[in-house]
């Protein structure tokens, strides 16, 4: 909702492969969303999905990487990506990146795990974070590591601040978020200058 697409928007969606996002945006405008992810098996899922709700128009999807996209400068209207910076290995050029493809006054933006503004809270969520989370995910899925490094990699990425401050130093302007949830997940804007 923050984003508003618009009819005729060219909107380039980031570690998108299950299409969740880009459905969402096809649902409120006649846009064009191109989805991008490095795992052609989650695209496959994504188109799959597609495909079983007849969403396949204006949705493209392509296999590649966020740091090196094989997309034309100036071209998007808009940039999402979901959950999906924090996993890229240089975010500097992610949003390098992200800055090329964009028109000139085009949105970025990115819905991340932040850092809670309370430090009692942080602490009392670090320690569900680290202790609950693995084991639920291996209850669920087998797969307690996967969970492990979910929590530590949510720990690493930088604050919500330090990601403005890197957006805004990838050449963006207006850069500010918002938090949800108390800060457990932040959603960052700014617009190419």
């Amino acid at each position: 909702s923050w984003l508003n697409p618009q009819a005729g928007m060219r909107i380039l969606d980031v570690a998108g492969g299950t299409g969740d996002i880009a459905f969402r945006l096809r649902e409120r405008a006649d846009c064009m969303v191109t989805v991008l992810d490095i795992n052609q098996h989650m695209l496959d899922e994504g188109y799959n999905r597609a495909l079983d709700r007849n969403l396949l128009t204006g949705l493209e999807w392509i296999c590649a990487d966020a740091e090196s996209l094989p997309l034309p400068d100036n071209h998007f209207d808009a940039y999402t990506i979901a959950f999906g910076i924090r996993n890229v290995t240089h975010i500097d050029r992610a949003l390098a990146e992200a800055h090329r493809v964009l028109k000139p006054g085009g949105r970025f933006l990115c819905m991340e795990f932040g850092h809670i503004p309370n430090d009692m809270l942080q602490k009392i969520y670090d320690a569900y974070s680290f202790a609950v989370i693995p084991k639920v995910g291996k209850w669920v899925t087998g797969e307690e590591d996967a969970y492990s490094y979910l929590v530590e990699s949510i720990r690493k990425f930088p604050s919500q601040k330090d990601f403005s401050g890197m957006v805004t130093a990838a050449g963006f302007g207006n850069a500010q978020y918002r938090n949800l949830t108390g800060g457990i997940v932040a959603i960052h804007s700014a617009r190419k200058l």
